[in-house]
């Protein structure tokens, strides 16, 4: 996740806090998933330097479900019982990237940088 502000720090008002903490939790659900295993997401809260945190701690299972998550901007403590054997499903089936990774085929994404217009 991000421990980010609550507010766009660019001065525009296209992401407020709301839409801040789903993104930072969206990209916790999906690392913990794509990567089979648990997440920790530790955030700060309230305010740091005249800045207001999103906070919105939590803790992913390997299915990228939230089994515990902070509840409000101030000091909290998050705990969950992560049973490590719920990783092996993931590792072993779906993201098994001993049988399915292809690293001859990564020239393409690799050999280049930035963006190439389609043409």
């Amino acid at each position: 996740g991000y421990n980010s502000a609550a507010y766009d720090p660019n001065g525009g008002s296209t992401e407020g806090a709301e839409l801040r903490t789903f993104h930072s939790k969206l990209v916790v659900q999906a690392n913990a998933y794509m990567n089979a295993t648990w997440a920790v997401a530790v955030a700060k809260a309230g305010d740091e330097d005249g800045s207001g945190l999103i906070g919105g701690s939590c803790i992913v299972d390997p299915n990228g479900l939230i089994v515990a998550e902070a509840s409000t901007l101030g000091d909290e403590v998050i705990v969950a019982d992560c049973d490590l054997d719920l990783c092996q499903q993931g590792k072993s089936k779906m993201f098994d990237l001993g049988a399915h990774r292809q690293p001859g085929q990564y020239g393409p994404i690799t050999e280049r940088a930035g963006v190439i217009e389609p043409a």
